[in-house]
């Protein structure tokens, strides 16, 4: 006679976050402006507003974008605006740095106004693997979100999990 097999997982209280769930679709894109710099390292005024005037600001549409500078260059403050101006009307977010930073930003958006009510009192996994970038900073943001709120946070998948908090 065989005994029937339980599923304690599927049976507990245990909910899982998962960031890839809410990773906001839109491509990511960097958008080095050395490229419009005499020899990479001098802004010329003049030379960059044309070049910003005449560029094709559509291409970015729907797309969030890290601006950022491959050269020593001193890059005058004004010319990341100028340049972010350009793009509002196409680009869902315009930062400056690189694109971890970008989809730092992104997450922390998303984190601080997301209702985490539904985890009052709940066990939660935060969901340690997923096939989207995920910066670091997003799960430490997550955890310190469901801190105060939580029963417990443990990280990884329901089989193989790491505790990181028990309320007391």
């Amino acid at each position: 006679m065989s005994e029937e097999i339980i599923n304690r997982v599927a049976n507990s209280k245990l909910v899982t976050f998962a960031l890839e769930e809410i990773y906001p679709k839109g491509e990511r894109v960097s958008f080095d402006i050395s490229q419009w710099l005499l020899e990479g390292i001098v802004l010329r005024e003049s030379e960059f507003r044309e070049k910003a005037k005449e560029h094709d600001w559509s291409q970015y549409k729907d797309s969030y974008v890290a601006l950022f500078c491959s050269t020593d260059a001193i890059i005058p403050g004004w010319a990341y605006l100028l340049i972010s101006l350009h793009l509002a009307p196409f680009a869902k977010k315009v930062t400056v740095g690189n694109l971890e930073e970008l989809e730092s930003i992104i997450f922390t958006e998303i984190l601080q106004k997301t209702d985490f009510s539904e985890y009052t009192d709940k066990p939660v996994i935060i969901k340690g693997c997923a096939n989207k970038p995920i910066p670091q900073n997003a799960y430490v943001l997550l955890a310190q979100k469901l801190q105060p709120i939580a029963k417990s946070i443990m990280y990884g998948e329901a089989c193989s999990s790491v505790p990181l908090f028990k309320r007391k």
